[in-house]
């Protein structure tokens, strides 16, 4: 089942205040970014994030899972807390590349 664009309207609207938010659809699913980084794959209305060592204790006791067959596992953000789901964000951003230019 593919995310409703609802649902990824609701993401998008409460990463907002991180910067330019945008979205695009990926084999039936959606990545989400924030100022041009990759934060967010977002797969059947559930919102998958890297596990990395920078917000493993923010994020101690969340769920996991994989967004898709063959994907790392990754940690699934709960965004009822939209205060702390922007701070986990802004950590993120900062250790995540930038997307390498196609030549």
């Amino acid at each position: 089942m593919a995310c409703s664009i609802e649902y990824i309207d609701y993401i998008c609207e409460i990463l907002a205040p991180l910067g330019e938010v945008r979205y695009r659809k990926m084999m039936g699913d959606y990545v989400i970014y924030v100022n041009d980084k990759c934060v967010i794959t977002a797969c059947d209305n559930c919102a998958y994030i890297k596990k990395l060592k920078c917000i493993e204790n923010l994020m101690t006791g969340s769920e996991t899972g994989y967004p898709y067959a063959g994907a790392k596992e990754c940690y699934i953000i709960d965004f009822s807390e939209q205060h702390r789901v922007r701070k986990i964000i802004s950590i993120l951003w900062e250790e995540l590349p930038f997307p390498k230019k196609k030549k």
